[in-house]
């Protein structure tokens, strides 16, 4: 049987006699280094939430949600989560995750879920009857490498992207996440979707290789810890594949990366089964299964 949930005054309290007692409450900036230890025991299942804590910081517009923590009756940590235009949680159990999908059903602008296959269908089950509906569906492969590839020819272009890479950059961008959700955020609102590129230039997390004038390899690190470090966006210029440009960027950047982390890892669509190879041949093995729940929001 399901634990049953009511909010009262930001606080969650589970009704059945006799069980603990859960409390949500947003989190504070001060609560930082606690939240960062807490996600760090899982990092294969929180790199999301941990590439917006240490890009932004708990408190912070960029998030596009809030940070809230979920407390058991000592005060000890059960789950976090960030609530907002993103829902990505981490919950050590399933009260956890119910605690924080009631919670969701309360914010109206929630625009993705993703988290791993299990918890997202858990999850689900809980906000579904109250939430927004789901507009699409994807279910991904979870790909890590653990080691370096073996060594290519090098890339000498390769490099981190500078703020006049922007306009090549841009495009490239939104159409990738048009290809994933059916949006164009160029339509949405252009002006931000291009602030969200340019920071993450300024941050040191775009690499691109540049040649003539044309954009031929990008990638964006987002999350980038000790224990894992999380690719997005890893882009060949249609007319470049079948040259070799991937294999030898993507080779020299994890090269790079695995000097100072123990991992890297990426998020395949289990449809696109050539880039599932491209990865596999470059050193990825698949270490988990996600689902991402793209929603109709009730706001833009």
């Amino acid at each position: 049987m399901r634990t049953q949930f009511q909010f009262k005054e930001n606080r969650l309290l589970q009704t059945p006699a006799g069980d603990a007692t859960l409390r949500v409450s947003k989190l504070a900036a001060t609560e930082q280094a606690e939240v960062i230890r807490f996600l760090s025991q899982r990092p294969d299942r929180t790199f999301g939430l941990l590439g917006f804590i240490h890009g932004n910081g708990l408190i912070s517009a960029h998030n596009r949600g809030t940070f809230y923590a979920c407390r058991d009756a000592r005060g000890e940590l059960q789950g976090v989560a960030l609530i907002g235009h993103h829902l990505l949680f981490e919950a050590r159990n399933e009260a956890v995750i119910a605690a924080f999908a009631r919670l969701a059903q309360q914010c109206p602008a929630v625009y993705m879920l993703l988290g791993d296959h299990e918890d997202v269908q858990t999850f689900w089950s809980y906000y579904a009857p109250g939430g927004a509906e789901a507009r699409l569906f994807c279910r991904q492969l979870m790909l890590e490498q653990r080691w370096p590839s073996a060594a290519r020819a090098p890339v000498a272009g390769l490099r981190l992207a500078r703020p006049d890479d922007l306009e090549l950059i841009v495009p490239v961008h939104a159409q990738m996440v048009f290809e994933e959700c059916g949006d164009n955020p160029l339509r949405k609102d252009a002006e931000a979707f291009r602030s969200r590129c340019l920071r993450r230039i300024e941050n040191r997390q775009t690499w691109v290789l540049i040649e003539g004038g044309r954009l031929i390899f990008k990638s964006d690190v987002f999350s980038d810890t000790p224990e894992l470090i999380y690719l997005e966006g890893v882009w060949v210029n249609a007319t470049e594949r079948g040259k070799g440009y991937g294999k030898r960027c993507l080779s020299q950047l994890t090269g790079e990366l695995l000097t100072h982390s123990r991992a890297i890892c990426v998020l395949v669509n289990e449809s696109r089964r050539s880039a599932q190879d491209f990865y596999c041949r470059n050193g990825f093995a698949t270490a988990g299964v996600y689902d991402t729940i793209f929603l109709d929001q009730k706001i833009c």
